[in-house]
């Protein structure tokens, strides 16, 4: 009986543990992304993505994401942003509220596109102390037409630092994708993403494949 209570005491002691993707987890993560012009300098943005782990066969993660986009001129973007978290944490999805600010300066060399999104987020939980995020993706894009599209194969690589105890850089994002202008306000993107993710002292990479779907009215 003593052996039985260590063993079952153990078990859910663990679960926690056991419910953790594995290292190296291929992940499937969908985007549907719509842009509203307000005025010539100025749009609504709105997003929802899912994301589906443990070899692609459950869903553990979807957001919902709502701000405004201030263009102050060809070199320079400002945004602010609210998001809405529902990650799958011990068995049973969990909320978390994110407001987050964007400075997007972007610069065109030899056909290039070169940005770089510096991002500030505050984040709020209910089950655990709130802290405030920085992330900053550098993305270089190469646009051209292919007979009726346009393509712009790009790669990017995204870091993440938490401003709380135990916190610093905890994730790095490394993407390799193409983006295809399929006819005038529709974009579709599809990408490979190599995560590598900070997690009570151990780092687990995810292998990713992305798409993402863009209306602009």
């Amino acid at each position: 009986m003593k052996k039985f209570f260590i063993a079952a005491v153990w078990l859910v002691s663990s679960v926690p543990l056991l419910y953790a993707f594995n290292d190296g987890d291929f992940q499937i993560w969908h985007t549907e992304n719509q842009e509203l012009k307000l005025t010539d300098h100025s749009k609504m943005t709105t997003e929802e993505e899912f994301r589906w782990g443990g070899n692609a066969s459950e869903l553990f993660y979807h957001h919902y994401d709502f701000g405004t986009v201030c263009t102050v001129n060809k070199n320079l973007d400002l945004g602010v942003n609210y998001r809405q978290i529902y990650e799958k944490k011990s068995g049973e999805f969990k909320t978390e509220n994110m407001i987050h600010a964007n400075v997007t300066p972007k610069v065109e060399i030899w056909g290039f596109k070169l940005e770089d999104r510096n991002r500030f987020a505050y984040k709020h939980y209910g089950y655990q102390d709130d802290y405030s995020q920085y992330r900053n993706k550098v993305a270089l894009k190469y646009p051209f037409p292919f007979f009726k599209l346009e393509l712009e194969p790009y790669v990017a690589n995204e870091i993440f630092v938490d401003f709380k105890k135990d916190g610093g850089f905890v994730q790095n994002r490394l993407y390799g994708g193409l983006g295809i202008a399929i006819i005038k306000g529709l974009k579709a993107e599809f990408y490979y993403l190599l995560q590598s993710k900070k997690s009570s002292g151990k780092w687990k990479d995810a292998n990713v494949l992305g798409t993402k779907i863009k209306l602009s009215f």
